[in-house]
């Protein structure tokens, strides 16, 4: 079954969030210092600092002789991952707050590894009935928009890796109809975008395109979220014309910065 849309607990508990959050910026990011942590999250930076020290003192983190605060054992990814997406990361931002100031959505910039996707940067638009930011977050990536679009760049034999039956033993149900998912994917690497009605959480929909490398490479996928009840299909060529031009303009960023 959808998920339904995400809202917080009703008695949520901040300093579990809050390291929730730290630990989640540094598995993606690489490295940050304790001033880098207090503003992100918005605390004062003598609570960052206590957060991180709990993180080290669970592995979580490991500060080094710089005074960086980095993944410990328990979160570690490979450095080159953390680079790319911290890289991405930003560069992204500038752009996905303009997309927000256009069309005063939530916009999203989504990764995928292995056969999920994950959402590493998050602009809320200003709305009242809004979709809240999903960084940080997980989710099965067919069941995504961004995560189709990257899954279309994959051959044939990449899915057969991805979604191998081995890889599923434990959650036989969680594996997508391979030849369903094939079919789907062809028509998205005809249209060049994907839409999200309510896929991954009921009363969502998300409009994505991809952002590609020089290579022509899809590295990431750029997304905006939106309450079903606010979804208007004769609009989605106008949003996808929006979302092309800011990954374009993300492309020409992250090509000047090579």
């Amino acid at each position: 079954m959808d998920k339904p849309l995400k809202t917080p607990p009703p008695y949520p508990i901040a300093s579990v969030d809050h390291a929730l959050r730290a630990a989640t910026m540094l598995q993606m990011e690489g490295g940050a210092t304790v001033s880098q942590i207090a503003e992100r999250l918005g605390v004062a930076r003598s609570t960052a600092h206590r957060l991180l020290a709990m993180l080290v003192y669970r592995d979580f983190a490991v500060q080094g002789e710089d005074r960086v605060y980095r993944a410990g054992p328990v979160l570690e990814l490979a450095a080159h991952s953390q680079s790319l997406v911290s890289r991405l990361r930003a560069a992204a931002l500038p752009h996905l707050h303009r997309l927000v100031d256009l069309l005063d959505e939530t916009a999203n910039l989504i990764v995928r590894t292995g056969d999920t996707a994950r959402f590493i940067a998050s602009v809320e638009c200003r709305q009242a009935l809004r979709v809240g930011s999903r960084e940080g977050m997980v989710f099965p990536a067919h069941r995504t928009t961004a995560g189709l679009l990257l899954l279309a760049d994959l051959s044939e034999e990449e899915h057969e890796e991805v979604y191998a039956a081995e890889r599923y033993h434990d959650r036989p149900a969680e594996r997508p109809d391979l030849a369903r998912l094939r079919a789907e994917l062809e028509r998205l690497r005809r249209t060049g975008f994907a839409v999200n009605q309510e896929r991954s959480e009921r009363g969502l929909v998300a409009v994505g395109v991809p952002v590609r490398d020089q290579d022509g490479t899809a590295l990431a996928g750029l997304s905006l979220s939106m309450p079903g009840v606010r979804y208007d299909p004769h609009r989605l060529r106008s949003l996808v014309t929006a979302l092309e031009a800011a990954a374009h303009a993300l492309e020409a960023d992250l090509a000047a910065r090579d």
